[in-house]
């Protein structure tokens, strides 16, 4: 038995197995309800940009800047999340939906304005499933995924390096191969993210409150945004 479940079993103990998995329950719904609020305000910008041709050239003028400050972005909103106020909280966490809007904005608008809609839907419906049977894999497995942590991280760094040397070169084949390997790496990412997720609420005894919440949601959105843009760029690629 791994120490998080010897803590869940201590916790819910003490403060009643029924009361415990509800806590536990209503904590997990509030980590999805943000997340699923940040995905529908990232669909809305990018139809803001289908909308505004003007929007989608001021976007592309920008360059590496919005690609950058999601990055610093990424590194800097769990601290503030976690250790802020709640509106400090809530103001990292839009503002990271906000950025990831911007940057594929343009990207999915430009599908949608070819005419390839059912592929951005059908791109979203398997990264949906792909994020659901992942994520149901971390919350209910009892193997300990905390051991993923360091090679998924050094993983995500060596696929931000090709992303990045792949935007000069421009090569078809290499993108595919990227995003190929993204998606595996988002599948194993959310299981460890939901895995970590539910086992704050445990190692809290279940005192957790709503920037816990908005601190899932950000980690959990930020897999699933990134699972669908490369399950959308390999779709497209293989149908091109």
């Amino acid at each position: 038995m791994s120490e998080t479940d010897r803590l869940y079993k201590k916790n819910a103990g003490t403060a009643g197995v029924v009361a415990f998995d509800e806590g536990l329950r209503r904590y997990m719904i509030g980590v999805y309800n943000y997340m699923a609020l940040g995905v529908a305000a990232t669909a809305l910008i990018a139809f803001g940009f289908l909308m505004s041709p003007a929007a989608m050239q001021t976007v592309a003028g920008l360059s590496f800047i919005p690609f950058i400050a999601l990055i610093a972005l990424g590194w800097f909103a769990p601290r503030l999340i976690m250790n802020g106020s709640k509106a400090t909280a809530h103001g990292a966490y839009w503002a990271y939906v906000a950025l990831w809007g911007v940057l594929i904005g343009p990207f999915v608008a430009g599908y949608i304005g070819m005419g390839m809609a059912g592929l951005v839907a059908q791109a979203f419906f398997i990264s949906a499933s792909i994020f659901a049977a992942m994520s149901l894999y971390g919350y209910t497995t009892k193997k300990d995924l905390s051991g993923w942590g360091r090679f998924l991280f050094m993983a995500s760094i060596g696929f931000l390096v090709a992303i990045v040397v792949n935007f000069f070169l421009a090569s078809t084949m290499f993108s595919l191969l990227i995003s190929f390997g993204v998606v595996l790496l988002m599948s194993a990412i959310t299981a460890f993210e939901t895995q970590m997720i539910r086992n704050l609420y445990v190692e809290g005894a279940g005192e957790m409150n709503e920037r816990s919440s908005i601190f899932g949601a950000f980690a959990l959105y930020g897999s699933f945004i990134s699972l669908f843009v490369h399950v959308l760029n390999i779709l497209g690629i293989m149908r091109d």
